[in-house]
């Protein structure tokens, strides 16, 4: 498994910091890229759509001002996310500036289309897709994706139901480029499991929400720091597609988490959950089922301090010799 240069000389740990839908911000994902990781952000969260110049300008303008600073330790490179559903009519726009600042890598979610991943290549960038099964994935690579995100159960926000191991070794299966892991990924361990099952990148997002440049309540960021797995809910009913939620808020809006109903996916809403009253994103927060790992809001950069650690560490276990057995006594 080969990476592209972008994704393989710039990294110092191997992880996508996910794109967090409001929570992503020229701040995070400037703090991301200076630490080491790739930092992402969801185009639709430059609103309205002419801030999406001004944050690509910004973005590529600080990591500029930051390598020139630091050629011995270059800023690693960001990404933008794309919703390339029916529903955004920002679409077209929104990759246009992509081209014209030439985003290094562009993340599309919720459909492939050849067009988009032409544009990208034209100034050589690279795009990754983000799938939950493999039927979506075989389709993104014969669209013209580069890579693939398996988005594994246990993700954050919009997320899959099948085991990260099932989902990673059915896509090797047939697919050697470059492939990312998201679900339930918060230590440096778990960044090292994700390539031994295959991947070659882990994929960050919740643990980001807990950090200083987030742009997310502050609520919000200490109930991620004051819950675990147990406090997740999976369900459909906010958006139209299933997503991985906190019980928490998902109590405080007045719903039981336990007992939610169905929603119709035709109601599709990705900006603000049109099956309830309660919205999601705003009131209802996404998050996966790693955050038992989060214990304190911090900056980003102490974030990626943490997981690269916990990598290192647990690359040393894995090297160390084994233990002899020890031998019952006759």
């Amino acid at each position: 498994m080969t990476l592209p240069p972008v994704l393989r000389d710039r990294l110092r740990l191997p992880v996508i910091a996910a794109p967090l839908f409001i929570i992503s911000n020229p701040d995070l994902v400037i703090a991301q890229c200076k630490a080491g990781v790739v930092g992402s952000f969801p185009a639709l969260n430059a609103r309205p759509a002419p801030m999406l110049e001004e944050w690509l300008k910004r973005i590529t303008g600080e990591l500029a001002e930051h390598d020139a600073r630091h050629p011995d330790r270059p800023a690693a490179p960001f990404a933008v996310n794309q919703i390339v559903h029916k529903s955004n009519d920002r679409l077209q726009h929104d990759v246009e500036m992509c081209v014209k600042y030439q985003v290094p890598i562009v993340i599309t979610s919720l459909g492939a289309q050849p067009w988009l991943n032409d544009a990208i290549h034209s100034y050589g960038g690279i795009t990754l897709h983000d799938v939950i099964n493999i039927v979506h994935a075989r389709k993104a690579i014969e669209k013209g994706a580069d890579g693939l995100i398996a988005v594994a159960a246990g993700a954050g926000g919009h997320a899959g139901a099948i085991s990260p191991f099932a989902l990673v070794q059915e896509i090797r299966a047939f697919f050697d480029g470059p492939l990312a892991l998201s679900g339930s990924i918060a230590t440096g361990d778990a960044v090292l499991a994700a390539q031994a099952m295959g991947a070659d990148l882990g994929y960050v997002g919740s643990a980001f929400i807990a950090t200083n440049e987030a742009n997310a309540e502050q609520a919000y960021k200490q109930m991620i720091v004051d819950s675990a797995a147990a406090d997740i809910v999976y369900s459909n009913l906010f958006t139209g597609v299933h997503g991985n939620y906190l019980k928490p808020s998902v109590v405080k809006a007045g719903l039981d988490p336990d007992n939610l109903p169905e929603a119709d996916p035709s109601s599709m809403n990705f900006g603000s959950g049109g099956n309830t009253d309660a919205k999601a994103w705003k009131d209802i927060w996404g998050c996966g089922q790693g955050i038992g790992a989060v214990r304190e809001v911090v900056p980003a950069a102490a974030l990626v301090d943490r997981l690269a650690r916990e990598y290192e560490a647990a690359r040393a276990r894995i090297a160390a010799p084994a233990r002899p057995a020890v031998m019952a006594a006759e």
